[in-house]
């Protein structure tokens, strides 16, 4: 597969600090994602950073499966999630009230955050292993402004890992048409435990953390700025290493399969009410908004 540095996700670490990472840049595959979809921009942006974010966390996994986020709660946006699995595809969602978004967009929130715009409800993290393994999921209470911040909360009480994680999502105007496309990026560091050969970490952690600090949401989504000059803007006193970049890919998950299986669960009564005056059942996806018509024959 031909890299594709626009789209790519790529670990990393800093040589004399004690602080492993994950860099993410998104740019015609979020694009696509958002535009699936008619979303405010506020409801974008908040996609947007769901997608980063479950590619910085999901491409840590060492085996082949997904990671699920989701976040539901009592607000103008009552779900979002986004899901990316190992071999790099990437697909998202977002559930919103289009009234009150555009209340709360016009009033005191220029740009209304996660907490502003999902309300009071849960972030959850899913790894899923596949049908034969068991799943794990950790969930945490929506607080703050950010899903990063989220997270954040998320890898402090179930990993007791120290994180710190910057999400940005942009819709930049470019060209002699003035076309508008969406980009995204992140970045996300965590603390290296100290032991018999490192010594003590904090200092080195908190140095990183102070660097880490001043990346800026327009540096995150530069198309401009890839991500091998954006670690070195920020870690270069330290010296800092990133690996082998992979490719990210919009790619739904959706088949004709798996809508069969889905509707095979439904009693007959239920798909009887199901089928349309054509005698199909229609479903659509609501990731990538494909339409599966199917006969409840097809079914047997």
């Amino acid at each position: 597969m031909e890299f594709d540095a626009d789209n790519c996700v790529a670990a990393f670490e800093i040589e004399d600090a004690p602080v492993r990472g994950r860099i993410v840049r998104l740019g015609a595959v979020v694009d696509e994602i958002l535009r699936r979809h008619n979303y405010p921009e506020a409801v974008a942006n908040l996609l947007g950073e769901a997608c980063v974010l479950s590619v910085l966390v999901g491409s840590a996994l060492k085996f082949e499966g997904r990671l699920v986020l989701q976040a539901q709660g009592d607000g103008p946006v009552s779900y979002v999630v986004a899901d990316y699995d190992s071999s790099g595809d990437l697909r998202g969602y977002a559930r919103f009230d289009a009234e009150k978004v555009a209340a709360l967009s016009s009033g005191e929130w220029a740009r209304p955050g996660a907490q502003t715009l999902l309300g009071e409800g849960a972030f959850a993290m899913t790894i899923d292993q596949g049908p034969n393994m068991d799943s794990y999921q950790g969930v945490v209470p929506i607080e703050g402004e950010t899903l990063a911040l989220c997270a954040e909360t998320f890898f402090e009480q179930s990993e007791q890992v120290p994180t710190r994680i910057r999400l940005a999502a942009v819709e930049h105007k470019s060209g002699e048409d003035n076309a508008a496309a969406w980009r995204a990026g992140g970045v996300m560091i965590q603390r290296i435990a100290g032991d018999e050969t490192r010594g003590d970490t904090e200092e080195g952690w908190e140095r990183a953390c102070t660097l880490f600090a001043t990346v800026g949401d327009d540096e995150m989504a530069d198309d401009d700025l890839t991500a091998d000059r954006l670690l070195f803007r920020l870690f270069h006193e330290d010296g800092v290493r990133m690996f082998e970049p992979s490719v990210v890919l919009s790619q739904c998950r959706c088949s004709r399969d798996r809508i069969y299986a889905m509707l095979a669960s439904f009693p007959p009564e239920d798909l009887t009410d199901m089928t349309n005056d054509d005698g199909q059942i229609e479903v659509t996806c609501e990731f990538c908004s494909r339409s599966y018509n199917i006969r409840p024959d097809e079914l047997k």
